[in-house]
């Protein structure tokens, strides 16, 4: 009788300490949602490499959904994370946003974290990071280089964020190349490879020979090189899929952000804000440029790329004047981030027109 309650009170314990070391390693994870497939180029491929330099530099346990839709399956996805003990959530695509709020409202103990929206909640931050400084950019070299002055941008959906490229693309060109004339077509998709490449392809056939996208996949690139003209990568270095075509890409990082946040989580310090990060943190680079592009124009980029991480280039400063042929912010000013932030409109230069 008693060896029977010495025995049960042992494995009531060991049951005791295997529930709690459970909860300790839950408390650990930390998840992530993708919105397309991880691949090895693209958007999410970036955000995965940082959740892979997370897990080597802090020992966290991650794990991830790729390819969930904006829409209820981002709310279930999201919600098991929670429920399973995630500590911390990272939901990547600007659709996720009001999901992850919604979710995060149920899980105040969990800390969720919004890729690209601009809603923050009471255990929801924000990060962004500053893609248009690398728009900026590729559209000197695409305005330098051009021969038809014509280029061509596929984008995804008409938000704040991928006007700003846009728009920093054709500003960029045209600070060398007052010709130079934007074409653009909207595919209303991150990711999908036909439609990018259908959306080139079309640019090309009117004039585009500098072609680049706001969208996920290596379509465009890979149909440049097909096409005998020049594209700029995006999100991630896009080369092996258009050796001659490739001129460049404005590359994001994300993993620096990623191990800062789990810092902050473990020490107790962490709390809702948003993060916009450019060359100065370190988010935003170009990949290597291609040795087809004029050395005096190789040297002036990475001039322009030092004085972007020194703040002392901006893409949006002044005289910005939108497509009507409003000034917006005037000469020896500079966008604010308030301003960026509500983009909605094109610049001079952008031939299409914005969808309803």
């Amino acid at each position: 009788m008693t060896l029977t309650k010495i025995t049960i009170k042992k494995l009531a314990l060991t049951v005791l300490a295997m529930t709690m070391t459970g909860m300790s390693l839950a408390a650990e994870n930390v998840g992530f949602v993708y919105v397309s497939p991880i691949g090895d180029a693209g958007w999410t491929y970036q955000h995965d490499l940082g959740r892979l330099q997370l897990e080597k530099e802090t020992g966290v346990t991650t794990s991830y959904v790729e390819n969930v839709a904006e829409g209820a399956d981002a709310e279930r996805v999201i919600r098991e994370m929670a429920k399973r003990g995630d500590k911390v959530i990272f939901a990547t695509s600007f659709g996720y946003m009001n999901y992850a709020l919604k979710v995060s409202k149920r899980f105040p103990k969990t800390a969720f974290v919004h890729a690209t929206g601009y809603k923050l909640g009471k255990n929801m931050g924000l990060v962004n990071a500053r893609f248009y400084e690398g728009r900026y950019l590729t559209g000197v070299i695409a305005g330098e280089m051009t021969k038809s002055n014509i280029l061509g941008y596929v984008a995804a959906f008409p938000i704040p964020e991928v006007l700003q490229g846009i728009n920093a693309f054709i500003k960029g060109a045209r600070s060398v190349n007052p010709e130079a004339e934007l074409r653009v077509i909207w595919v209303n998709s991150w990711y999908d490879p036909g439609k990018e490449r259908q959306a080139a392809i079309t640019l090309i056939s009117q004039g585009a020979d500098m072609i680049t996208h706001h969208t996920d996949s290596t379509a465009v690139v890979q149909a440049a090189e097909e096409e005998g003209v020049y594209a700029f990568g995006y999100h991630s270095d896009m080369s092996k899929y258009g050796p001659r075509a490739h001129l460049t890409s404005t590359t994001h990082h994300w993993g620096d952000y990623y191990v800062q946040t789990i810092k902050q989580v473990r020490e107790g310090t962490w709390a809702p804000s948003s993060v916009w990060g450019g060359y100065p943190r370190g988010m935003i680079k170009l990949a290597p440029l291609n040795d087809v592009i004029p050395e005096a124009l190789q040297n002036r980029i990475r001039t322009m790329e030092s004085q972007l991480r020194e703040r002392s280039l901006h893409p949006f400063a002044g005289p910005v004047v939108d497509q009507s042929g409003s000034t917006i912010v005037p000469e020896g000013k500079n966008m604010t981030d308030d301003e960026l932030n509500k983009m909605n409109y094109y610049l001079q230069g952008v031939v299409s027109t914005i969808p309803n």
